[in-house]
Protein backbone atom coordinates (compact mmCIF):
# COMPACT_ATOMS: atom_id res chain seq x y z
CA UNK A 1 0.00 0.00 0.00
CA UNK A 2 2.87 2.39 0.83
CA UNK A 3 4.54 1.69 -2.51
CA UNK A 4 1.25 2.20 -4.34
CA UNK A 5 0.67 5.51 -2.53
CA UNK A 6 4.23 6.62 -3.34
CA UNK A 7 3.64 5.84 -7.02
CA UNK A 8 0.31 7.65 -7.06
CA UNK A 9 1.80 10.70 -5.28
CA UNK A 10 4.52 10.81 -7.94
CA UNK A 11 1.90 10.62 -10.70
CA UNK A 12 -0.15 13.37 -9.03
CA UNK A 13 2.92 15.58 -9.34
CA UNK A 14 2.09 15.66 -13.05
CA UNK A 15 -1.58 16.58 -12.52
CA UNK A 16 -1.67 19.29 -15.24
CA UNK A 17 -0.62 16.68 -17.81
CA UNK A 18 -3.13 14.13 -16.48
CA UNK A 19 -5.91 16.71 -16.79
CA UNK A 20 -4.91 17.66 -20.33
CA UNK A 21 -7.13 16.53 -23.23
CA UNK A 22 -3.91 15.41 -24.95
CA UNK A 23 -2.96 12.93 -22.20
CA UNK A 24 -5.07 9.87 -23.22
CA UNK A 25 -3.71 9.84 -26.78
CA UNK A 26 -0.12 10.59 -25.70
CA UNK A 27 -0.32 7.90 -23.02
CA UNK A 28 -1.75 5.16 -25.27
CA UNK A 29 0.58 5.92 -28.17
CA UNK A 30 3.68 6.10 -25.96
CA UNK A 31 2.89 2.83 -24.18
CA UNK A 32 1.90 1.07 -27.41
CA UNK A 33 4.93 2.14 -29.45
CA UNK A 34 7.31 1.41 -26.55
CA UNK A 35 6.04 -2.17 -26.32
CA UNK A 36 6.16 -2.56 -30.11
CA UNK A 37 9.76 -1.33 -30.15
CA UNK A 38 10.85 -4.20 -27.90
CA UNK A 39 9.56 -6.77 -30.38
CA UNK A 40 10.81 -4.84 -33.41
CA UNK A 41 14.30 -5.10 -31.91
CA UNK A 42 13.74 -8.85 -31.62
CA UNK A 43 12.73 -8.89 -35.30
CA UNK A 44 16.02 -7.21 -36.21
CA UNK A 45 17.95 -9.78 -34.16
CA UNK A 46 15.93 -12.68 -35.59
CA UNK A 47 17.12 -11.85 -39.10
CA UNK A 48 20.70 -12.39 -37.91
CA UNK A 49 20.57 -14.82 -34.98
CA UNK A 50 19.23 -18.39 -35.10
CA UNK A 51 18.89 -18.27 -31.29
CA UNK A 52 16.19 -15.61 -31.61
CA UNK A 53 14.65 -16.88 -34.86
CA UNK A 54 13.85 -20.28 -33.32
CA UNK A 55 11.21 -18.58 -31.15
CA UNK A 56 9.38 -17.09 -34.15
CA UNK A 57 5.99 -18.65 -34.78
CA UNK A 58 6.47 -18.29 -38.54
CA UNK A 59 10.27 -18.39 -39.05
CA UNK A 60 9.96 -17.97 -42.82
CA UNK A 61 8.24 -14.60 -42.46
CA UNK A 62 10.08 -11.28 -42.71
CA UNK A 63 9.22 -7.63 -42.14
CA UNK A 64 9.90 -4.85 -44.62
CA UNK A 65 10.44 -1.17 -43.82
CA UNK A 66 7.49 -0.32 -46.05
CA UNK A 67 5.18 -2.47 -43.92
CA UNK A 68 6.55 -0.86 -40.75
CA UNK A 69 5.83 2.56 -42.22
CA UNK A 70 2.37 1.52 -43.38
CA UNK A 71 1.40 0.25 -39.92
CA UNK A 72 2.80 3.34 -38.18
CA UNK A 73 0.97 5.74 -40.48
CA UNK A 74 -2.37 3.99 -40.01
CA UNK A 75 -1.95 3.86 -36.21
CA UNK A 76 -1.11 7.58 -36.02
CA UNK A 77 -3.94 8.45 -38.42
CA UNK A 78 -6.54 6.56 -36.36
CA UNK A 79 -5.35 8.12 -33.10
CA UNK A 80 -5.18 11.69 -34.37
CA UNK A 81 -8.25 11.78 -36.62
CA UNK A 82 -10.67 9.57 -34.68
CA UNK A 83 -9.57 8.88 -31.10
CA UNK A 84 -8.24 12.35 -30.22
CA UNK A 85 -11.50 14.25 -30.99
CA UNK A 86 -13.44 11.76 -28.86
CA UNK A 87 -11.02 12.11 -25.95
CA UNK A 88 -11.42 15.89 -26.15
CA UNK A 89 -15.20 15.48 -26.03
CA UNK A 90 -14.88 13.13 -23.05
CA UNK A 91 -12.53 15.61 -21.34
CA UNK A 92 -15.10 18.36 -21.84
CA UNK A 93 -18.10 16.31 -20.64
CA UNK A 94 -16.37 14.41 -17.82
CA UNK A 95 -13.69 16.43 -15.98
CA UNK A 96 -10.76 14.37 -14.68
CA UNK A 97 -11.02 13.57 -10.96
CA UNK A 98 -7.73 12.83 -9.19
CA UNK A 99 -8.19 11.65 -5.58
CA UNK A 100 -5.36 12.13 -3.12
CA UNK A 101 -5.25 8.53 -1.96
CA UNK A 102 -4.20 5.50 -4.00
CA UNK A 103 -6.58 2.51 -4.20
CA UNK A 104 -5.93 -0.53 -1.98
CA UNK A 105 -3.79 -3.08 -3.82
CA UNK A 106 -6.34 -5.95 -3.58
CA UNK A 107 -9.04 -3.72 -5.09
CA UNK A 108 -6.70 -2.55 -7.88
CA UNK A 109 -5.75 -6.12 -8.81
CA UNK A 110 -9.34 -7.38 -8.66
CA UNK A 111 -10.71 -4.54 -10.79
CA UNK A 112 -7.92 -4.88 -13.37
CA UNK A 113 -8.75 -8.59 -13.69
CA UNK A 114 -12.49 -7.91 -14.04
CA UNK A 115 -11.80 -5.21 -16.66
CA UNK A 116 -9.63 -7.68 -18.55
CA UNK A 117 -12.25 -10.43 -18.43
CA UNK A 118 -14.97 -8.02 -19.59
CA UNK A 119 -12.79 -6.78 -22.45
CA UNK A 120 -11.99 -10.35 -23.44
CA UNK A 121 -15.71 -11.20 -23.62
CA UNK A 122 -16.67 -8.01 -25.49
CA UNK A 123 -13.85 -8.45 -27.99
CA UNK A 124 -14.72 -12.12 -28.50
CA UNK A 125 -18.35 -11.30 -29.39
CA UNK A 126 -17.29 -8.38 -31.61
CA UNK A 127 -14.64 -10.49 -33.32
CA UNK A 128 -16.92 -13.50 -33.82
CA UNK A 129 -19.65 -11.34 -35.39
CA UNK A 130 -17.17 -9.66 -37.73
CA UNK A 131 -16.08 -13.06 -39.02
CA UNK A 132 -19.49 -14.70 -39.20
CA UNK A 133 -21.23 -11.80 -40.98
CA UNK A 134 -19.55 -11.38 -44.41
CA UNK A 135 -20.59 -7.71 -44.75
CA UNK A 136 -19.00 -6.82 -41.40
CA UNK A 137 -15.81 -8.72 -42.25
CA UNK A 138 -15.51 -7.24 -45.72
CA UNK A 139 -16.11 -3.65 -44.67
CA UNK A 140 -14.59 -3.45 -41.20
CA UNK A 141 -12.30 -6.32 -40.21
CA UNK A 142 -10.64 -7.57 -43.39
CA UNK A 143 -7.96 -4.88 -43.20
CA UNK A 144 -6.63 -6.33 -39.94
CA UNK A 145 -6.11 -9.67 -41.72
CA UNK A 146 -3.87 -8.15 -44.38
CA UNK A 147 -0.98 -9.85 -42.62
CA UNK A 148 -1.24 -13.62 -42.12
CA UNK A 149 2.01 -13.54 -40.15
CA UNK A 150 1.66 -11.41 -37.03
CA UNK A 151 4.26 -8.94 -35.76
CA UNK A 152 4.01 -6.21 -33.16
CA UNK A 153 2.85 -3.24 -35.26
CA UNK A 154 0.03 -5.25 -36.84
CA UNK A 155 -1.73 -5.03 -33.45
CA UNK A 156 -3.39 -1.75 -34.46
CA UNK A 157 -3.39 -2.26 -38.20
CA UNK A 158 -7.13 -1.82 -38.49
CA UNK A 159 -9.77 0.60 -39.70
CA UNK A 160 -11.44 3.37 -37.72
CA UNK A 161 -14.51 1.30 -36.73
CA UNK A 162 -12.44 -1.53 -35.26
CA UNK A 163 -10.05 0.86 -33.50
CA UNK A 164 -12.90 2.88 -31.99
CA UNK A 165 -14.92 -0.21 -30.99
CA UNK A 166 -12.08 -1.81 -29.06
CA UNK A 167 -11.03 1.54 -27.57
CA UNK A 168 -14.62 2.04 -26.39
CA UNK A 169 -14.67 -1.36 -24.65
CA UNK A 170 -11.33 -0.64 -22.97
CA UNK A 171 -12.41 2.83 -21.79
CA UNK A 172 -15.94 1.89 -20.72
CA UNK A 173 -15.09 -1.00 -18.40
CA UNK A 174 -13.12 0.98 -15.77
CA UNK A 175 -15.84 3.62 -15.89
CA UNK A 176 -18.58 1.03 -15.29
CA UNK A 177 -16.66 -0.40 -12.34
CA UNK A 178 -15.90 3.04 -10.87
CA UNK A 179 -12.16 2.40 -10.96
CA UNK A 180 -9.56 4.69 -9.44
CA UNK A 181 -7.48 6.53 -12.12
CA UNK A 182 -4.42 4.48 -11.11
CA UNK A 183 -6.40 1.25 -11.61
CA UNK A 184 -7.55 2.56 -14.98
CA UNK A 185 -3.96 3.29 -16.03
CA UNK A 186 -2.79 -0.12 -14.82
CA UNK A 187 -5.51 -1.83 -16.87
CA UNK A 188 -4.66 0.21 -19.98
CA UNK A 189 -0.95 -0.65 -19.71
CA UNK A 190 -1.67 -4.36 -19.18
CA UNK A 191 -4.26 -4.45 -21.97
CA UNK A 192 -1.91 -2.78 -24.44
CA UNK A 193 0.93 -5.13 -23.47
CA UNK A 194 -1.21 -8.24 -23.90
CA UNK A 195 -2.52 -6.99 -27.26
CA UNK A 196 1.00 -6.36 -28.55
CA UNK A 197 2.22 -9.68 -27.15
CA UNK A 198 -0.70 -11.40 -28.93
CA UNK A 199 0.56 -10.06 -32.24
CA UNK A 200 4.32 -10.19 -31.58
CA UNK A 201 4.87 -13.36 -33.63
CA UNK A 202 7.06 -15.03 -30.96
CA UNK A 203 6.49 -17.94 -28.59
CA UNK A 204 8.91 -16.80 -25.87
CA UNK A 205 9.76 -18.80 -22.71
CA UNK A 206 8.37 -16.01 -20.48
CA UNK A 207 5.21 -15.40 -22.56
CA UNK A 208 1.96 -14.88 -20.64
CA UNK A 209 0.38 -18.11 -21.91
CA UNK A 210 3.29 -20.03 -20.36
CA UNK A 211 2.77 -18.33 -17.00
CA UNK A 212 -1.00 -18.93 -16.79
CA UNK A 213 -1.69 -22.64 -16.03
CA UNK A 214 -4.15 -25.16 -17.49
CA UNK A 215 -4.22 -23.63 -20.96
CA UNK A 216 -6.54 -20.87 -19.75
CA UNK A 217 -4.67 -18.20 -21.69
CA UNK A 218 -4.08 -18.31 -25.44
CA UNK A 219 -1.39 -15.74 -26.12
CA UNK A 220 0.69 -15.18 -29.23
CA UNK A 221 0.51 -18.77 -30.53
CA UNK A 222 -3.28 -18.74 -30.13
CA UNK A 223 -3.72 -15.47 -32.04
CA UNK A 224 -1.14 -16.29 -34.71
CA UNK A 225 -3.20 -19.39 -35.51
CA UNK A 226 -6.23 -17.12 -35.90
CA UNK A 227 -4.43 -15.12 -38.57
CA UNK A 228 -3.53 -18.40 -40.31
CA UNK A 229 -6.95 -20.03 -39.82
CA UNK A 230 -9.48 -17.24 -39.50
CA UNK A 231 -12.32 -19.58 -38.44
CA UNK A 232 -10.81 -20.16 -34.98
CA UNK A 233 -9.50 -18.41 -31.86
CA UNK A 234 -11.63 -15.27 -31.70
CA UNK A 235 -10.98 -14.33 -28.06
CA UNK A 236 -8.01 -11.98 -27.69
CA UNK A 237 -6.61 -13.41 -24.45
CA UNK A 238 -8.31 -16.25 -22.58
CA UNK A 239 -9.44 -19.53 -24.11
CA UNK A 240 -12.71 -20.26 -22.27
CA UNK A 241 -15.03 -18.49 -24.75
CA UNK A 242 -13.50 -20.29 -27.73
CA UNK A 243 -13.83 -23.61 -25.86
CA UNK A 244 -17.50 -22.93 -25.12
CA UNK A 245 -18.28 -21.92 -28.71
CA UNK A 246 -16.22 -24.72 -30.28
CA UNK A 247 -13.86 -22.30 -32.01
CA UNK A 248 -10.64 -23.17 -30.19
CA UNK A 249 -7.68 -24.30 -32.29
CA UNK A 250 -4.33 -25.22 -30.67
CA UNK A 251 -2.38 -26.63 -33.64
CA UNK A 252 -1.61 -25.37 -37.14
Amino acid sequence: MILLQTLWTFILGHAPLLRSPFFPVLFSLTVYLSFCLLFLLLDLLASRLVLVRRFKLQPQSSISWSSVWSCLVLTLYNHLIFIFPLTVLNWYLRPVHLPEEAPPLPRLLAQVLVCLLLFDFQSFIWHLLHHKVPWLYRNFHKLHHTYTSTWALTTEYSGAWETLSLAFFAAANPLLLGCHPLTEMAFFVLNIWLSVEDHCGYDLPWATHRLVPLGLYGGARHHDLHHLKSKYNFAPYFTHWDRLFGTLCTEA
